[in-house]
């Protein structure tokens, strides 16, 4: 196979994975090898297997997010590899990370990596903006100290010496 067609191969089965997602799919064989590994960010832990996946990531989410909105803004393929950014629109109303459902509705911003064998995601490297989403239900995980205030000049950058 082509560098090309691996490229489009590996694409369509990311975009399947993420179709069954978004629609609520439970069974998720079809898009992930037994035995992938889900590798998230501090906050998101890592998933063993289909059955990790399921358990302490898809139920917990959709537990404290519902109303979920998939708003994926670009995929990337490279032969067995493929990368997407963007975000999900949700409602929270379950408990995360130990608040309350607020209500609110929140934008979660993810990056996605997929390493694909034989047509299902063996590896996926994920970032997930969990301190963004904690913002936004009323918790500043960085205690007011987020590099953001040298942006909009409320503190000043530390410099070496």
């Amino acid at each position: 196979m082509s560098h090309d067609a691996q490229s489009a191969a590996t694409l369509a089965a990311v975009k399947r994975m993420e179709d069954g997602l978004a629609a609520g799919e439970n069974d998720m064989y079809a898009y992930f090898t037994p035995d992938f590994l889900w590798r998230g960010n501090q906050g998101c832990g890592t998933k063993k297997g289909v059955e990790e996946f399921r358990r302490n990531w898809q139920l917990p989410l959709r537990a404290a997010f519902t109303d979920r909105d998939y708003k994926t803004e670009k995929f990337l393929a490279d032969g067995d590899w493929a990368a997407c950014f963007g975000h999900i629109e949700a409602t929270h109303s379950g408990t995360f990370m130990g608040v309350a459902a607020t209500g609110k509705r929140v934008k979660i911003p993810y990056m996605d990596f997929w390493r694909v064998e034989d047509g299902r995601i063996a590896d996926n490297p994920v970032s997930v903006d969990f301190p963004a989403v904690m913002a936004q239900i009323g918790v500043d995980v960085f205690a007011g100290h987020g590099w953001e205030n040298y942006d909009n000049g409320s503190a000043t950058p530390a410099a070496p010496e």
